[in-house]
């Protein structure tokens, strides 16, 4: 399952990070009233503009680089019943990890 689910969760991460972009441009100009968001080394745009700026795409693309990887794996879930995140061999191997058995 975790072979099949590799290019599935590489596709999912390239849409969201189109998604992020999309939003974080709606965002800007929202917030801002400029199409686009100020480029760290233009000299016209202040110091605080630019920080604020990074600050709030970085924020809109974790957002959304959460979301939908998570969603990515409870489809996985839903459709297969394998987790393909953390914590998926739970409960396998516990008799190796176990302290004094063994030896």
């Amino acid at each position: 399952m975790r072979l099949l689910y590799k290019p599935v969760s590489i596709l999912v991460s390239v849409l969201g990070g189109m998604l992020a972009a999309a939003v974080f441009k709606k965002v800007w100009k929202v917030a801002s009233g400029e199409e686009q968001a100020p480029s760290p080394t233009d000299i016209r745009r202040g110091f605080g503009e630019v920080l604020v700026a990074a600050a709030l795409e970085g924020a809109i693309f974790s957002l959304v680089r959460a979301a939908v990887n998570r969603g990515a794996a409870e489809g996985t879930r839903r459709l297969t019943g394998y987790w393909p995140g953390e914590d998926s061999q739970a409960g396998q191997g516990e008799e190796e990890a176990t302290p004094g058995k063994g030896a």
